[in-house]
């Protein structure tokens, strides 16, 4: 009877689940979520996360260059500058690349837990095979010539080496590898592939007759490389020949020796990279071998080549820009080959060829991309710069829109546009603030560095900082460091100095940040140059708001994770107007806003409290009164007013956005702030019109909902670290 009634039970529950309603539901919901991610559309990507030479890619047939930034994976065609994008939907940062033989087709693989190997349709942007067997993150993956066949290698905690038939979906060979490994390469024939890594350089050979006829996964046959005296050196690139060449495989050093093992597995010949030439390199990183050249990337932006033949050199490219250059003072392509003897320059992380257009992509670890024309390497200063551009180098904790109008809000200049429209500022852990504008036609003035980057402000003269120096391995590093997760990412980036916050004044004049040893700078946008330097805070500085024109007040508020708020008169030269210190921990935002005839000062916390503050005129001076304290039970991250200055809405720990009648203080309305269960609310953005309400959160998701109503609009994805602006 019980066997019976479950029975029936379950059959009910089966034909449940197969009923068309519930099908209806279903696919409406997942439909649903389909139709947000259509609403926006992805323009451009100002950034590459390429920790290495497995990285990059280039697809002679199309002209292609592609690379990962987050997870994304960037198609740049170089010489229109024009981008495609493909979209990692697990939101798993995109470790390694590989274009198929034919160009038809992108291999990735990713970093986390359970990652998978996935293999995309170029011409599409879609997703047609996934691949997974790996537990922990892919350092590197690779197509065979031939097209049948993806090797993917995970890291070292992974130990896992695959041979993958992707049209079927089934790992034909597999075995384990102990050594830390940075890169793989296929043999010509397809016969054999080579990895290379700490003190490793092993041949694995594909038997194919077997692997074609066994179902089941067989054991991957695997033979180190006979490297004598070199046995203990770090491997960080390798490339199989090609063409007459195709016997051998060249392998690269980080302290700069370019191998050679022949069809035996023996370290045949060698060449010490630095003695080559004059110019010093004392590191190698990278390799791309083809018919007629070695490409070999080093430290100092050289980058050299040779003959696979003999490892004869023929001669050495020009290197990028130098660290620490003023690109909108680059206008004349001559500039870029006259730099000072003392200058350093960025060390090349990735090279690769383009042997039909005869075009070498470099990135280099400034995280800059080149594209540099090499048709005629027997004289190297005929090289020319098709494209390139610079990016942020480590992590970007801000961004500002330029205000429209420029100076039409208060503080003279007879209204006149400053900087271009459509210009934005972004601030970085790099030590670097930057302009960007990528309305091409509005630019005042292009420089040839970068269509995008109009200006970079360096706020200190070192230059190390500009080098991310955990992008490629280098002597025992840690080569998985750069394709870990965003969250440890950003642990490790704790450490670093850099700008935290940035604010544009309302007429555009001035421009305010703060940084992560509580350091408040000014900067004139006229001039760009430092007109003031202060101490303001004992920790990182968390937020700066100026008061806007109706207020009728020239105020800068700045806010730390010290518990202090120094307001500030922008009128008098930045003098100290008054500090508050209500706040029991870090305030994350502080506001202002001129609501019923009276200066509101709003700020939250960590202490999960929000404070609304009028402000009145004593014998002393202005100074902001408490008049409400509101306390919730989760952690208030960032807050924005509406334009109405009625309404102030505050992005929450627990991922719901809190509504606040500015006048009393009272909760007005609170509603999610993510579609998704996991994550808090690290910034909310209120748009210009009051009409809607962008959050970004710390599952890697950026929403956009209606302010009034709570309706999510439109959802987007794309970056695999938290956004912190």
């Amino acid at each position: 009877m019980t066997a019976d009634g479950s029975g029936t039970i379950r059959s009910r529950i089966k034909n449940l689940l197969r009923s068309p309603s519930i099908k209806l539901r279903r696919s409406g919901a997942a439909r649903h979520k389909h139709d947000l991610s259509d609403k926006v559309t992805l323009e451009k990507v100002l950034g590459i996360t390429a920790p290495g030479n497995r990285a990059l890619a280039c697809d002679p047939r199309s002209g292609l260059l592609a690379y990962p930034a987050g997870c994304v994976v960037v198609l740049l065609n170089p010489r229109k500058n024009k981008q495609h994008h493909i979209f990692n939907s697990s939101r798993k940062g995109i470790t390694t690349l590989a274009f198929s033989p034919d160009g038809k087709y992108v291999v990735t693989g990713e970093s986390g837990h359970m990652p998978a190997v996935r293999v995309w349709e170029v011409s599409e942007r879609v997703q047609v095979s996934e691949l997974q067997e790996h537990k922990y993150g892919i350092a590197c993956v690779a197509f065979s010539p031939n097209g049948k066949y993806i090797v993917s290698v995970g890291y070292q905690h992974d130990m896992i080496v695959n041979v993958w038939n992707w049209k079927k979906n089934v790992v034909i060979a597999s075995n384990k590898v102990s050594s830390k490994v940075t890169a793989v390469s296929f043999s010509d024939d397809s016969s054999y592939f080579v990895t290379a890594g700490n003190r490793h350089v092993k041949f694995w050979y594909l038997d194919h007759a077997k692997t074609s006829k066994v179902n089941a996964t067989v054991p991957l046959l695997g033979r180190s490389g006979l490297l004598g005296e070199l046995r203990n050196n770090f491997f960080s690139d390798v490339a199989c020949g090609r063409g007459r060449q195709s016997s051998s495989t060249f392998c690269i050093t980080s302290s700069g020796l370019l191998c050679e093992f022949n069809d035996r597995r023996l370290l045949d010949k060698w060449v010490e990279l630095r003695r080559v030439d004059s110019a010093p390199a004392s590191q190698a990183t990278c390799l791309s071998v083809t018919e007629e050249f070695i490409f070999c990337g080093c430290s100092d932006g050289t980058v050299r080549a040779f003959s696979p033949v003999n490892l004869h050199f023929l001669c050495t490219l020009p290197r990028p820009h130098c660290l620490g250059t003023d690109i909108a003072s680059m206008v004349d392509a001559s500039q870029l080959f006259s730099c000072r003897a003392e200058s350093h320059y960025p060390d090349t992380v990735a090279v690769t060829y383009d042997s039909t257009n005869r075009w070498l992509s470099c990135v280099y670890n400034d995280h800059s991309v080149y594209v540099w024309d090499v048709r005629d390497l027997r004289d190297p200063r005929r090289a020319g710069k098709l494209y390139s551009a610079l990016y942020h180098s480590s992590c970007v904790w801000s961004l500002e829109v330029y205000p429209e109008g420029g100076r039409g809000g208060g503080g003279g200049g007879g209204g006149e546009v400053h900087l271009p429209p459509g210009s934005f500022l972004s601030c970085s852990s790099d030590n670097t603030i930057r302009l960007w504008n990528i309305d091409g036609p509005n630019v005042l003035h292009r420089n040839i560095l970068s269509h995008d980057l109009q200006k970079v402000i360096y706020v200190e003269d070192n230059v190390t900082s500009l080098m991310d120096t955990e992008s490629v391995a280098v002597v025992g590093g840690n080569a998985e460091k750069a394709g870990s997760s965003g969250s440890e990412g950003q642990q490790t980036d704790q450490n670093r100095a850099g700008i935290r916050t940035l604010r544009v004044s309302p007429n555009g004049l001035h421009l305010a940040s703060g940084d992560r040893m509580g350091v408040l700078r000014i900067h004139d946008l006229d001039s760009m140059e430092e007109i003031l330097n202060v101490q303001a805070h004992d920790s990182e500085i968390l937020c700066l708001e100026f008061s806007k024109p109706d207020t009728g007040l020239q105020l800068l508020a700045t806010a730390s994770r010290d518990r202090l708020i120094h307001v500030l008169d922008a009128g008098q030269e930045y003098s100290l107007v008054q500090t508050l210190d209500e706040h029991s921990s870090s305030i994350t935002a502080v506001r202002f806003a001129a609501n019923e005839g009276k200066v509101r000062m709003i700020s939250c916390g960590a202490d999960k409290s929000v404070y609304f503050r009028t402000a009145q005129q004593m014998e002393k001076g202005l100074e902001f009164t408490r008049t409400h304290h509101v306390v919730r039970k989760t952690t208030l991250y960032d807050m924005d007013v509406d334009p109405t200055r009625k309404y102030a809405a505050v992005g929450c720990q627990d991922r719901s956005i809190r509504i606040f009648n500015i006048s009393n203080g009272k909760q007005k309305k609170v509603y999610k702030g993510s579609q998704g269960e996991d994550g808090t609310l690290i910034k909310v953005q209120i748009d210009p019109s009051g009409l809607y309400i962008a959050t970004s959160c710390s599952d890697k998701n950026i929403s956009i909902f209606d302010f009034y109503s709570g309706e999510c609009v439109a959802t987007m994805f794309g970056h695999s670290g938290t956004y912190c602006y």
